[in-house]
């Protein structure tokens, strides 16, 4: 699995029109195939900042599956405007050190 991660920055006037924005596109990422769930985190320390989080079974899934797809133009519409700056995307393996939660023992 792969692990997509990116670091939004919303105008803090912006930011439920954004939520909102972002649960309209879900259904957009959400049909491409490889796709396996996205979270939208909320920084607790900066109301406009999100952490984006998508899971995917290869890298090209995003790059070249969503990416090159025509679902990923509505994305674009419905999304990117928000973002100030514009954010840094990148892509993560495996990990290499991991804790279970003890709560889920």
């Amino acid at each position: 699995m792969i692990l997509e991660a990116a670091l939004l920055t919303i105008r803090k006037e912006r930011q439920e029109e954004f939520e909102r924005a972002m649960a309209d596109a879900r259904p957009l990422i959400a049909a491409t195939p490889g796709f396996r769930g996205m979270e939208l985190r909320p920084c607790l320390e900066d109301a406009g900042r999100y952490l984006l989080l998508v899971r995917w079974d290869r890298l090209e899934d995003h790059t070249e599956g969503f990416r090159g797809s025509d679902r990923y133009a509505g994305w674009k519409q419905r999304l990117h405007h928000f973002y100030d700056p514009f954010p840094v995307v990148e892509h993560f393996a495996e990990p290499v050190v991991a804790a279970p939660d003890p709560a889920s023992s």
